[in-house]
Order: structure tokens, then C-alpha cells, then sequence
């Protein structure tokens, strides 16, 4: 599987595979938001996923990937340091808004910065055909959080700070996209470096989550919540493989951009799984956002 990916570097096909890649990560992780945002409480299902792929990813990480050159170690405790600032925001997020509010914002505020980021750093640059797409993707996103802010129902005592979280997490996307996609390129093996991922990511949370799971007065059953933490990991590791994977043979920036339509997903199981309303409004602006994506997409 390595020698496949590494093969397509640099070739005409690296980038229509990039794309697939990048739109099944957005779908995949609107599905990892909604189970994280589900009916558990957010730190609870964010241990218990957390918890669930490093178990998953340790094995592979010791026993089957090539073993970490000696100067991924700093890139790794970097990568980890990013990771839980980002978690830490997005879990208090989600435990003061909707989903269909804080989701939008949270990935709205991460493409623009991670062009900048992929310029600065891989040295793209993004056409001004492709600067218009993103400019109609980003009024969609922010077109459904301001549409969501003003219809929600739910949570008004602490939408404010809700956003305001969203805002800081959306950040942090932007960061873990940029480092993350440098990283992966520091490594001979694209594998040795999801593996190691997944093993250290998921050292922090399920501590975070046990302690709050104890101090609970109802504690959740741990059954329930353990087998959402099982599907849960499995999405993420096919959701943040498919868009590291995207970065390391395609475009970091369309790749970040791609990866927004997840918005669109998200609403739609905002609507379908949490019976969060959507109406004819919110459906033109995800259409704004699938149309921005296909501008940046065929503006290359």
C-alpha cells in the first residue's frame, strides 16, 4: 500500500486521487462529529474513540510499520501538542452548542488560513479562479452558522462562547492541517507515520474522559459508550488517513478546501440522524459550498 501512494507523487493521477480521498475524509468526518456530538456528553465520546484507535493503532505502530526515524520524535511531540489544543476547544464546543452551529464555523475558519499555511510553507499558490471558489465556499459555511445562529433553538445561554470556541477550534484545524501535512512528508513511510499518530493521539483524552466519567453523580453505561467509541475510531482512521494521504500526494491547500464540504455532510446528518431542521435556505448554501469546492477543484 506505501509503495503505491509513493508512486503516485509527482505523477498527472496524484491529484484525482488526492481529490477522491479529500471528499471521503469530509464525509467521514461529518460522521465522526455527529458521534462525537451524540447523545453522550462530548468528553465521554471523545475519550472513548480516543482510546478505541490507539489500541487499534498500537500494534501496527510496534509491530508492522517500519519504526520512526530518530527526527519524526519532535515532529510527533508536536503533532500531539497541536492535536489536544484542538480536541480540548472542540470538545468544550460541542458541550455549549448545536451541532449544526458550532460545526460550520469550526470548519469554515480553517481553509483560508491553511492556503496561507501551504503557500508559506509547500510553496502552492492557488489561481484566481480557485481563490473565487473558496471565496463561494466560505459564504456558504458562514451563510449556515449565521442561518443556524439565528433559527437555533437549542443552547442560547452559551451560543455565544460556543462560537467564539468554534472560532479557536477552526484554528487549530488549520494548524494540525498545515503541521500534519508537513509531517507526514518527513517520513519514508506514510504508514509509520498514521500509526505512530493514532498511537500517541490517543494517550490524552480517555485519561480526560475516565476522570470525568467518575465524577459523574449518573454515570453512563460504559457498554454503549465503548461501542460508540469503537466505530468511532474506525472512522477517524479512515477519515484523517484519507486526507493525510491526500496531502502527501496531492495539494495541501485543495485538500483543506475539499475536505470543507464535510459542512454539507454534516448537515445533512445534523438533519437525518439528530433531527436537526433543514429547510430550503440551509440547502442553498450547502449548495454554495459543493459548488465552491468544484471551482477550486477545476481551477487548477
Amino acid at each position: 500500500m506505501s509503495d503505491f501512494f509513493l508512486s503516485l507523487e509527482g505523477t498527472p493521477e496524484a491529484e484525482g486521487v488526492a481529490a477522491a480521498l479529500a471528499l471521503l475524509a469530509a464525509f467521514l468526518h461529518a460522521v465522526f462529529g455527529a458521534i462525537q456530538k451524540g447523545r453522550h456528553d462530548p468528553w465521554l465520546s471523545r475519550g472513548a474513540i480516543d482510546a478505541s484507535y490507539g489500541l487499534m493503532a498500537a500494534p501496527v505502530a510496534l509491530l508492522v510499520t517500519p519504526w520512526p526515524e530518530p527526527h519524526m520524535w519532535p515532529v510527533f511531540a508536536g503533532m500531539v501538542a497541536i492535536h489536544a489544543g484542538y480536541k480540548l476547544l472542540q470538545a468544550q464546543a460541542y458541550s455549549r452548542g448545536a451541532f449544526t452551529v458550532v460545526y460550520p464555523v469550526v470548519r469554515g475558519t480553517g481553509p483560508v488560513f491553511t492556503v496561507i499555511g501551504a503557500w508559506l510553507i509547500f510553496g502552492e499558490v492557488f489561481t484566481p479562479l480557485q481563490w473565487a471558489g473558496l471565496a463561494v465556499l466560505l459564504a456558504g459555511i458562514f451563510g449556515l452558522a449565521a442561518y443556524n445562529l439565528r433559527h437555533v433553538t437549542l443552547d442560547r445561554d452559551t451560543l455565544v462562547a460556543a462560537l467564539g470556541l468554534a472560532v479557536a477550534t477552526g484554528g487549530f484545524v488549520a494548524a494540525y492541517t498545515t503541521y500534519d501535512a508537513w509531517g507526514i512528508r518527513q517520513t519514508a513511510d506514510p504508514f509509520t507515520f498514521l500509526a505512530w499518530f493514532f498511537l500517541l493521539d490517543g494517550l490524552l483524552m480517555p485519561v480526560i474522559a475516565l476522570r470525568r466519567w467518575r465524577r459523574m453523580e449518573a454515570r453512563p453505561a460504559l457498554g454503549p459508550l465503548a461501542l460508540r467509541g469503537g466505530i468511532g475510531a474506525v472512522v477517524a482512521v479512515f477519515s484523517f488517513g484519507s486526507i493525510m494521504l491526500a496531502t502527501r500526494v496531492g495539494s495541501v491547500g485543495e485538500a483543506a478546501v475539499l475536505r470543507e464540504t464535510s459542512t454539507v455532510f454534516a448537515a445533512l446528518i445534523g438533519w437525518l440522524a439528530l433531527k436537526e431542521t433543514v429547510g430550503p435556505r440551509r440547502i442553498a448554501l450547502m449548495t454554495l459550498i459543493a459548488a465552491g469546492a468544484v471551482v477550486v477543484e477545476l481551477g487548477r
